[in-house]
C-alpha cells in the first residue's frame, strides 16, 4: 500500500506537482533524519545534507527505475550526498586548519534522535565509536534491514567489503558494550 502510495506520488512529482514532492517530504522526512543522525554529527549539517539530499531527488527523477524499491533509491542518494558532504567538508577544514583549531567538541543528540534512554545512547556513543564505513553498513543493516547483497549494491562497493565491515563493526560494538548491567544487556538481545 505504502509502495503504491509512493509510486503515485513520483508520477505526480514527474508532472511538476509540486504539492506531491510536499506529500513525499512528510512521508520520508522522519526516516531520512533518523538515518542522518547516525552519519552525520550536527545538527546543521545535518538539515543542510536533508536540503541537498531533497533537491537531488527532485532534480533526478527522470533517473529512477521504478522497477526498484522506491526507498532503495532514496536511501543510494542519501549515501551519495553523505559522501558528498564528508569530501566538502574535508576541503573545508584543510582550507581553514591554519587560520584557526578545531574544535573537538563531543557530538550531541536531540530530540529527533531515535535514541532517548540511557542504554541506548551507551549504544549510539558504541557507533560513534565505529568508523564511518562501518557506521554506515550498520545503519542500513539494522534500522534499514538491508541485506548484506543490498548494501553492497547501496554503497556500490564488493560484497566482501560489505561483510568484512560488518563483522569488524560488530565486533567493535560488542567490545565497548560488554560491560552494560545483565538487565539492559538483555534488553540489547531481545532487539
Amino acid at each position: 500500500m505504502q509502495n503504491e502510495f509512493m509510486y503515485q506520488l513520483l508520477i505526480k512529482m514527474k508532472d511538476g506537482d509540486q504539492q506531491a514532492f510536499h506529500a513525499m517530504y512528510d512521508a520520508t522526512y522522519q526516516d531520512i533524519y533518523r538515518t542522518l543522525s547516525f552519519l552525520v554529527d550536527h545538527q546543521q549539517d545535518r538539515e543542510d545534507v536533508m536540503n541537498e539530499i531533497y533537491m537531488q531527488m527532485w532534480t533526478s527523477l527522470a533517473n529512477y527505475d521504478t522497477n526498484r524499491p522506491f526507498h532503495f533509491w532514496l536511501h543510494g542518494l542519501v549515501i551519495r550526498q553523505v559522501q558528498r558532504f564528508r569530501v566538502k567538508s574535508w576541503r573545508r577544514f584543510r582550507i581553514f586548519e591554519r587560520i584557526r583549531a578545531f574544535s573537538r567538541e563531543e557530538p550531541h543528540w536531540d530530540q529527533h534522535t531515535a535514541l532517548m534512554d540511557e542504554t541506548n545512547h551507551m549504544i549510539s556513543q558504541s557507533m560513534r565509536k565505529l568508523t564511518d564505513k562501518q557506521r554506515a553498513v550498520i545503519i542500513f543493516r539494522f534500522y534499514h534491514d538491508y541485506t548484506l547483497e543490498e548494501i553492497a549494491t547501496l554503497l556500490d562497493i564488493p560484497l566482501g567489503t560489505v561483510k568484512s565491515r560488518y563483522h569488524a563493526a560488530l565486533q567493535a560494538l560488542r567490545k565497548n558494550i560488554w560491560n552494560l548491567p545483565q538487565e539492559r544487556m538483555e534488553q540489547i538481545n531481545d532487539y
